[in-house]
């Protein structure tokens, strides 16, 4: 036995290791063979993984046209048939608005308390929508004063289902495949998210939407880990953030949307419909074929190379330079020598079948599927996964932060204060905050990227609770020139900044851990920095229903926790133009590199993988020692 590992040690394979060392090496190997990119039908999955982010936009934004709070007032006639003029909207206390019927904050972000309960005494509302709609879910069911609190409810319901859905669909595409979840993911929101539109009571709205929720993130994972699964590696970045901007596309849109329904059960129905077309992925999307060759379902494999050799009009006797016209890619060149020989001896494709059942001969016929809590007993994966997962948490929940700041009603800026301005400046911030990921990411890489922004955030943060609380004081001095004005000009722009910087993010953490979590475990690696992500837009109306209490509170602790994070990015690996991890023992070897690279001539503190010594044999010396004597040491002398 002893020899038998030495004989590994030192290169002498078995035939499935060959294989294996092949097959396994999907971006070096079975990637380029297909043609990458450059095949004409990769390139049209990853355009139908594209057009369903329309469509999620249009979900994800719908809360607020579908739960905006409007102005309302109460219908009571009096003697000579007038209708006498209620209380204001909520947070003006009067009928009188100076704003108009758009001087309220966005739906999104916190409201002060109701009017007093006296004037809440009312048999009929008349409301006035500030966002195109006729009537929404508010106005439908009169959940204004003591009812108000039923909205935040509403609007718990879809975030919910979200993070619930990211958890549960994320273990199961590792179990049973992304196709079957995307496609039942379809199915199911167009049976819940029709029957939203006939709801009957908040309640029922309410439920319905939690589910409605639970299907768009199965959709949303799906998508996510097919989309990363099919590009090589210089191409995942700008293709995830394509899919960004078309998401980003719906939520500029949906006011529009909202305009020409106007009524929030048509809006809702339009939003669902297009959904329908989804269903012939069934027919049209293949399974994630490095999924099915992580997994080890060769026959599948096999079954789905051919289909794609098919659909490219490939030569089948055509060897890996015919496939590829021009040079050798780099992830070629960057194989270890051996794995590039094996490679150039499969050639063909009939090799490469065949390959392929010589290896599903030698390896067990159960499939080798891996579930994400296997994480836990891994050294630097799950270490990876958690530092990801807090920095999304940080990221998407300080955003609110932000967002409470610059849109407050205490805030005097006249670019605020009305729905329309405050939708498309969120909605502007966050595209530039995506345009700005593209060029950043490209020249200092995931981890220094993310650094940077965290640093802005953290910046951001601690200069708006500190500095502003100073500004504040001196203003209060006679002789300190200072106005409010200034303090409201110096929390918009620090505001603006954290709210760029953090959706940068919340957006770079879950993408950085699609990278580094393998294939095996993907989909729960999504699920839970997607869920982390949905935790932290929970405080947004978790701090409404409370009425803002707590919010500095809430602010101080996610400014420590940038603090924190911008240490534990040090401790993340570099994932740039790196291949995706296949199994656990891959995302293991995803180890911290230095921040900066080592001078010419210098000792790097850090070894690479490729510089790391294999010391197996020293198990097998041991053993060939057992035979010495029990009492010797190390230099040969008895112990006493």
């Amino acid at each position: 036995m002893a020899i038998e590992r030495r004989r590994e040690a030192g290169g002498e394979r078995a035939p499935a290791e060959e294989n294996g060392a092949l097959l396994l090496d999907y971006d070096g190997s079975v990637l380029p063979f297909l043609g990458g990119l450059g095949g004409g039908y990769q390139r049209t999955l990853v355009l139908l993984t594209w057009i369903p982010a329309l469509l999620i936009g249009f979900s994800q934004f719908s809360d607020s046209f579908l739960l905006d709070q409007p102005a309302f007032w109460c219908r009571a006639a009096d003697g000579q048939g007038n209708w006498t003029r209620a209380p204001g909207p909520p947070g003006n206390g009067s009928g009188n608005s100076s704003g108009g019927p758009g001087a309220l904050p966005p739906a999104l972000l916190p409201t002060t308390p109701p009017p007093n309960t006296s004037e809440c005494q009312c048999q009929e509302w008349h409301y006035r929508i500030r966002a195109g709609l006729v009537q929404n879910v508010v106005s439908k069911w009169d959940l204004v004063c003591e009812s108000s609190w039923k909205v935040h409810i509403a609007k718990f319901s879809l975030l919910v289902g979200l993070i619930f859905g990211y958890l549960i669909t994320g273990c199961i595409a590792d179990w049973v495949g992304r196709r079957p979840v995307l496609l039942f993911s379809v199915i199911f929101i167009l049976i819940f998210g029709l029957t939203v539109a006939l709801s009957v009571n908040v309640t029922m709205f309410s439920t319905l939407r939690f589910f409605e929720g639970f299907c768009l993130a199965g959709i949303i994972l799906s998508l996510y880990a097919l989309r990363i699964e099919l590009c090589p590696p210089g191409h995942r970045f700008m293709i995830t953030m394509v899919a960004s901007f078309i998401a980003m596309a719906g939520q500029f849109l949906m006011p529009g949307l909202a305009a020409l329904c106007r009524d929030w059960q048509v809006l809702q129905a339009v939003i669902i419909c297009p959904f329908l077309l989804m269903l012939l992925y069934w027919y049209i999307f293949p399974e994630s074929l490095r999924w099915l060759m992580a997994t080890q379902q060769f026959e599948a494999s096999k079954k789905l190379i051919l289909h794609f050799t098919h659909k490219n009009k490939m030569n089948t006797e055509s060897d890996i330079k015919g496939v590829m016209p021009g040079p050798m890619p780099n992830s070629v060149h960057r194989m270890d020598d051996a794995v590039g020989r094996k490679l150039l001896s499969v050639g063909s494709l009939p090799h490469l079948l065949q390959k392929l059942e010589e290896l599903e001969k030698e390896l067990t016929r159960r499939p080798k599927k891996v579930c994400i809590v296997k994480v836990v007993g891994t050294r630097n994966l799950w270490k990876n996964i958690v530092v990801l997962c807090v920095n999304s948490l940080t990221g998407f929940g300080i955003h609110h932060c932000f967002a409470k700041s610059m849109m407050s009603p205490e805030v005097k800026m006249p670019i605020t204060h009305n729905f329309y301005a405050d939708y498309y400046t969120m909605a502007g911030i966050a595209l530039a905050s995506c345009l700005a990921m593209c060029p950043v990411v490209g020249f200092l890489g995931r981890r220094g990227g993310l650094l940077l922004f965290m640093i802005l955030t953290a910046l951001a943060s601690l200069l708006q609770l500190g500095l502003l609380n100073l500004i504040g004081k001196y203003s209060q001095l006679p002789d300190s020139g200072m106005s409010d004005s200034v303090k409201d000009k110096f929390s918009t722009a620090f505001s603006i900044v954290g709210m760029f910087s953090s959706h940068a993010v919340g957006s770079l953490s879950v993408f950085f851990c699609a990278e580094i979590t393998p294939t095996v475990i993907r989909g729960g690696g999504l699920g839970l920095i997607l869920a982390s992500a949905g935790f932290g837009m929970l405080t947004a109306p978790i701090m409404e229903l409370h009425n803002q209490k707590g919010y500095f509170l809430h602010h101080v602790i996610f400014a420590c926790c940038t603090l924190i994070c911008i240490i534990c990015i040090l401790l993340l690996p570099e994932s740039k133009n790196q291949n995706l991890p296949e199994n656990i023992p891959d995302g293991e070897h995803y180890t911290r590199q230095p921040l900066l690279p080592h001078k010419k001539g210098e000792q790097p503190l850090l070894l690479t993988n490729s510089e790391l010594k294999d010391y197996s044999g020293l198990h097998d010396s041991a053993a060939v020692s057992d035979g010495m004597s029990e009492n010797a040491t190390a230099n040969g002398m008895k112990s006493m």
